[in-house]
Parts: structure tokens; C-alpha cells; sequence
């Protein structure tokens, strides 16, 4: 029977029911209390779904893991209790007011107070910082912790694994904690001989249907981290792949990472110390009796150095506010590396409103990114940017996975986050915040040195129609990405 031959009866009971299907969902969505463009796009794109859309947004809408923040924050007060009396506050006295504002910020936003390294050394792609990584294995004594979005079972991946191996056969302890979604290419033989030598890998959520009541396919943890023995860190945008490594690949992702030393490695070691606890479940206490070692006592260095993180389990943001309060606190230059830039209204107004009174703003991103539909909506905020008097390049060369931003030389950051609303809302991430010039006067030469990679984009430049439309088309999924 076709709709025409529907009775009238059919034909109001389906209105009603559809009726009352787009009026639950929408109420399920609105309730959410969620930014109005973000709450309209979900309603008016499930609307679209006959009564699928139920589903779709059950699997991947937004949701708060109010559980998780609990058991982080318990984690939180286990490792602080282990570190009081070491932890160190920095004063930078020497910096801005609005720096110090900044970093007061950061402490309210995620909880974590600005801290202090005797060194922080910036790392220029994927070779110089497996290279780094590996020496610092190499030289662990007590224990190795890693955490990491994509882990590639290729070449570099193997070499890695079976470093793992055997550091965990000389006697150090090993855990490995992988996205189940980003590492979804880490079977099972490739997990046996870590498991053999007991290496403890753990998996950051499962994405297999029946692991939990509602699925969190969407909230994934896109950190990078590695800790050894409490007193080197690793953070920043390189993954464990081939594609960041041009030894292995001549068009190897273009990135950068940040390797340090000192206090501000204990909060690096928390956050993984917390993400550990919520996939496995387990009890800080009850792991090796102690974390203690796990935070050994150093001295305090003259380089503040604060961790910033950021996920759905908080509603804070704190990556988020960090940046465009980092930008508004710009007097002279603000300088932005981003892979994926999808900004939102507060994002774009500090980027403009900079640019609008003064501050040299610029912007680097790719030519051609690993998402098509990303890149377009990137290109469909060039000309309101050009307008206000940002300046953007293209990076042409390789792809570019940099996330950095430099103020003036007196703030620099480096971290896993993208410029978009997937890493500032719906993935875990972490960030470094080094204020003074230790790190801003490296990184905004690495800036100068990327641009010489690439291509201005121009006010006045010809696009086809369709090009044109297709960015257009393409912003409006802005929320969704």
C-alpha cells in the first residue's frame, strides 16, 4: 500500500507519531543544555531520519560521563596526596598580569596548578621525538607509562613494542593504555608478547556494542603521553605511526612534540595515573601499594611549566577557555599551528578581535588535510578572518599535525588538542603551558621556518562556485565536527 492509498486515519495517526517522535528527541537534545547552533544542527539533522534518528543520537550525541569525573577525581586526590609537600607553585612574577591571569585560569579550569621544569626541549617531527622517546625508555629504571590515540602495528610500532619488551623483561614496570577506536588496528598478536612479558596494556573505551549500557563512541582519549620514572615527560601531536616518521615515509606528517624534565612531570604522570584507573577499573592504592615512587621528590627548576586537560567529563572546557583567553591576552603576536580548524564563535571573535586591534595573528594550517569535509569548512572562515586582518598560510608541503600557539614570548603551547569542537568538547586532551620564552621563542621560529613550507591564502583569490558552496555547505556541519 502506497502513502496516496493510505486512509485518513493512517495518515493522521503517522503525523501524530511523527509528531511526537521529533517532539521527544528534541526535548532528549535540548535538555542537554548544549550550545544553541550545536542543539539546532542535532535536532534538525535527526529530524531528518525516520525515527533513527533516536539511535543515531543515542550511539553518538553528546552526553557527560558524570561517573568518569568521579573516579578521575578520586584518582586526582590519590596521586596529590602522594605529592604534597613537592609540589611546586611558580609565581611568574616576571610575566604579564594577563599571563598570570592565564595561568590562574588554567588551575581553576582543570585543577591543576601552574608548576615547574628544569627543562623543556621542542621536538621537530616524527624522528627527533621517537628518537627522544626511545633514549628515555632506554634509560628508565622503575617504570614506563604511555598513552596514545593511534599505535600503528607498523614499523615503528613493532620497534616500540618490542623495546617494551624488553625493558619489561629487564625488570621495569610497563603499562600501555591505547584508544580502542584510534589503535583499533592492534589485534590481538600483537598484544601477545607484551602481554607475555607482562607488559599491562589496557584499552581507553571499547567500542564494541555490550561493553557498557550506552555506548561513548564518540569520546575518545586523543592523548599523547609518556612518562618515565616520574621525572621525563612527553606530550604533543605525534602518534605511534609511520606516518610521522620521515625515515619511514617521505610524506610523513608534519609535527612536533615536547619532551621535559622536572616537577611538572608529576601532573603528566596524574593524568595518565587517572585515565589508567578509569579503563582498568583499577585502585591507585592497590598499584605496586604505592604510587609514590611513581612521584619521585626534585627539585624546583626556573622554567613554569603548567598541564592543562580537558574532556567531557567536566563542563569546563579549560583547553577551550585556555586558548581564547590566551589570545585576548596577546600584545603583540599570536601565532596558531592547528591540523583542523573549525573554530567556534569565541574562538573566532579572540582570533579577529586580536587581529582587529593590532596583534600580528596568524594562521597555519594545511593545504589539504586528511578530512575533506574539515578542510571546507576551515576554508568557509578565510574570509571573515582576511577581513579583520589574520593572516593565513597553507601548509603545502606534507600534511601538517602541529598544535601550537604563541603569544608574544611570553606564553607557548603545545598539546594534542585540534582548533575544533570535536578536541574541545568530546575527546580528552592535554596541553603544556610554558610561560616566558623558554619554549615561545623556539616554537615561533619552528612557526617562521613552516612558513617557508608554505602558501599565503589571499583576500582576493579565485574560487569556482561550486568550491565555494561546498565550504559553505560544509560549515554548516561546524557542530558536528
Amino acid at each position: 500500500m502506497t502513502l496516496p492509498e493510505l486512509s485518513a486515519e493512517w495518515k493522521t495517526g503517522l503525523s501524530v507519531a511523527w509528531s511526537a517522535y521529533i517532539a521527544v528527541l528534541s526535548v532528549w537534545i535540548v535538555m542537554q543544555k548544549r550550545a544553541p547552533v550545536s542543539t539546532m544542527s542535532w535536532i534538525l539533522s535527526l529530524a531528518l531520519l525516520p525515527f533513527g534518528g533516536f539511535i543515531v543520537y543515542y550511539f553518538l550525541g553528546p552526553q557527560r560521563l558524570k561517573k568518569q569525573r568521579l573516579k578521575r577525581l578520586r584518582s586526582r586526590v590519590n596521586a596529590q596526596a602522594q605529592a604534597d609537600g613537592t609540589v611546586f607553585r611558580h609565581a611568574i612574577s616576571d610575566v604579564p598580569t594577563a599571563v598570570r591571569q592565564l595561568a590562574a585560569l588554567g588551575t581553576a579550569a582543570c585543577g591543576i596548578p601552574v608548576s615547574s621544569a628544569t627543562r623543556a626541549e621542542l621536538l621537530s617531527g616524527g624522528a627527533a621525538t621517537f628518537d627522544a622517546i626511545f633514549a628515555a625508555i632506554h634509560a628508565a629504571t622503575d617504570h614506563i607509562h604511555l598513552e596514545y590515540y593511534i599505535y600503528e602495528p607498523d614499523r615503528i610500532g613493532i620497534a616500540l613494542r618490542d623495546l617494551l619488551i624488553e625493558r619489561a623483561g629487564q625488570g621495569v614496570k610497563v603499562r600501555l593504555l591505547l584508544d580502542a577506536l584510534g589503535s583499533k588496528r592492534i589485534g590481538r598478536t600483537f598484544m601477545a608478547p607484551l602481554h607475555a612479558a607482562g607488559v599491562q596494556v589496557a584499552l581507553f573505551h571499547e567500542t564494541r556494542i555490550g561493553r557498557r549500557l550506552r555506548p561513548v563512541t564518540n569520546y575518545r582519549s586523543h592523548r599523547k603521553i609518556v612518562v618515565c620514572d616520574g621525572r621525563v615527560g612527553f606530550t604533543g601531536g605525534v602518534n605511534i605511526t609511520d606516518e610521522e616518521d620521515r625515515r619511514k615515509r617521505p610524506d610523513a606528517y608534519h609535527d612536533v612534540h615536547l619532551r621535559f624534565e622536572g616537577i611538572a612531570v608529576r601532573w603528566l604522570q596524574t593524568t595518565f595515573l587517572e585515565d589508567w584507573a578509569y579503563a582498568t577499573g583499577e585502585n591507585l592504592k592497590n598499584v605496586d601499594q604505592t604510587i609514590g615512587h611513581m612521584m619521585p621528590p626534585m627539585e624546583a627548576g626556573d622554567i613554569p611549566l603548567q598541564i592543562v586537560t580537558s574532556g567531557p567529563d567536566t563542563p569546563l572546557e579549560a583547553i577551550h577557555r585556555m586558548h581564547v583567553a590566551a589570545i585576548h591576552s596577546a600584545d603583540r603576536r599570536a601565532w596558531l599551528t592547528t591540523p583542523y580548524f573549525v573554530p567556534g564563535e569565541p574562538a573566532l571573535m579572540a582570533l579577529t578581535s586580536a587581529a582587529l586591534r593590532g596583534v600580528d595573528v596568524r594562521l597555519l594550517v594545511p593545504r589539504r588535510s586528511d578530512s575533506a569535509i574539515v578542510s571546507a569548512a576551515a576554508r568557509s572562515y578565510y574570509d571573515e578572518l582576511l577581513t579583520a586582518g589574520v593572516k593565513i598560510w597553507e601548509y603545502k608541503a606534507r600534511m601538517l599535525h602541529s598544535k601550537t600557539l604563541v603569544v608574544d614570548d611570553d606564553c607557548a603551547m603545545i598539546g594534542t588538542a585540534n582548533f575544533d569542537n570535536r578536541s574541545f568538547r568530546l575527546n580528552f586532551e592535554v596541553m603544556a603551558v610554558v610561560y616566558g620564552p623558554t619554549l615561545a621563542r623556539p616554537l615561533a621560529a619552528q612557526f617562521e621556518t613552516d612558513l617557508h613550507s608554505a602558501a599565503p591564502v589571499r583576500a582576493q583569490r579565485h574560487q569556482p562556485f561550486w568550491r565555494r558552496l561546498g565550504d559553505a555547505l560544509a560549515r554548516l556541519f561546524s557542530p558536528l565536527l
